[in-house]
């Protein structure tokens, strides 16, 4: 996965730093992530989650607060307003890149920073919270009996995480103050709650209190046992499978338009992504689909396989052909379905004597309708007439130039 870092200016002038994580074949969306209170861009949840939604085309901008990671500024002087001023300053300049965020995805605090700022990103289509709290003063908790000092002397060091912070009074009142309700149901975006029901840190009736305060479209997927910070890889890799499957009906995730010109009766196939193995395909002028190998092979997933493709066009045209034949015979045949698999057997089990390996498809059809055993039996026999049985049964020639 290719990464870019990138600085830019916060709320208040201060150089951020950020990572973007671009996707290895085509850019399709662009999402903003927002990270836990005192957590980092680099923290393994944002990682983990940056890397599998860049897999699936999505390009992630994960930057460091005012004052957090690699970022400039003092924490100390940061709200939950000035987050979501930053997140704002992100935003744009994300914008200027041509790179708009479609997708704002907040993490605890980071959740109710992108459910405050998603009014001011208007580009965004959607919005995903994970473990967030309903109430940004939540946050106050962790503080304990410092509390007491900050409202005395107006500052005082608490220890979160392992690591010591300055909190002030400013901080504790902007984010006491804060109220998501007005917020959440102003939405106008599709909205995704993820939560842990044993979250030990923000309770699940957080998660309750958002939804019921959004409005249609909402969806509300439950992260099992999980902890707050999303620490398990494999718990990492489900919230971001959820959030890549259920965005796609938001953002409209398109391929890139394929390629114009392809004339009638040639099948034109161009690499989409030279670091993998994503390819256009176009058929003639107006057929376009896409060819990948899965990830465990070094693909993207995106579009069937060679082979796919060829179990495919097996499969329609013995279809095609029953259909035909049926049709023909007026016989009551109201459904068909074709399952196609691929293996390579070894020459000798297939009943050759060579010792190479052959390609066996195996079909099992399925015919519906009121027909005797006599005409399914028959049918079965014109399935081996189909014109793609025949082509992979006989002997094929291909012919290979280099274009001039």
């Amino acid at each position: 996965m290719p990464t870019e870092r990138i600085t830019f200016s916060g709320h208040d002038g201060n150089k951020l730093a950020a990572r973007l994580d671009l996707p290895d074949g085509p850019h399709l969306a662009t999402a903003l992530f927002a990270h836990c209170f005192t957590c980092s861009k680099d923290i393994p949840a944002a990682r983990r989650i940056s890397s599998r939604l860049a897999s699936m085309g999505i390009a992630v901008l994960r930057f460091d607060f005012t004052g957090l990671g690699h970022s400039d500024g003092e924490f100390g002087n940061t709200t939950f307003t000035s987050n979501v001023a930053d997140l704002h300053a992100a935003a744009a300049m994300l914008e200027a890149r041509g790179m708009a965020p479609d997708l704002l995805i907040g993490h605890s605090l980071g959740g109710a920073a992108v459910l405050r700022a998603a009014e001011g990103i208007p580009s965004a289509k959607a919005v995903a919270t994970i473990g967030a709290p309903f109430s940004p003063g939540h946050v106050t908790h962790n503080f304990g009996e410092a509390l007491e000092e900050i409202a005395d002397k107006g500052k005082a060091e608490v220890c979160l995480g392992g690591r010591p912070f300055v909190i002030k009074q400013d901080f504790v009142n902007d984010v006491s103050q804060a109220k998501l309700g007005e917020a959440i149901a102003g939405l106008k975006r599709a909205l995704l709650v993820l939560h842990a029901p044993t979250d030990d840190v923000v309770g699940i009736e957080n998660a309750s209190d958002i939804f019921l305060a959004a409005k249609h479209p909402k969806s509300f997927v439950t992260l099992d046992d999980a902890d707050h910070l999303i620490s398990r890889a494999e718990d990492a890799e489900y919230a971001a499978e959820v959030i890549a499957t259920w965005a796609q009906k938001y953002l409209k995730l398109s391929p890139p338009a394929p390629s114009i010109g392809t004339p009638e009766g040639i099948v034109r196939v161009s690499e989409a992504d030279p670091k993998g193995f994503l390819q256009d395909v176009q058929s003639g002028p107006f057929h376009h689909t896409l060819a990948d190998e899965p990830l465990v092979y070094g693909g993207t997933n995106k579009g069937m396989t060679p082979y796919g493709f060829l179990s495919a066009g097996l499969g329609a045209c013995t279809s095609m052909t029953i259909r035909m034949y049926a049709r023909r015979k007026k016989w009551p045949l109201t459904g068909i379905w074709v399952d196609v698999s691929h293996d390579k057997s070894h020459a000798q089990d297939a009943g050759s004597r060579s010792d190479s390996k052959v390609d066996t498809f195996k079909r099992v059809i399925h015919l519906e309708g009121a027909l005797d055993a006599e005409q399914r039996q028959r049918l079965l026999e014109i399935a081996d007439k189909c014109p793609v049985h025949r082509t992979l049964e006989q002997s094929s020639v291909v012919e290979t130039v280099l274009a001039e």
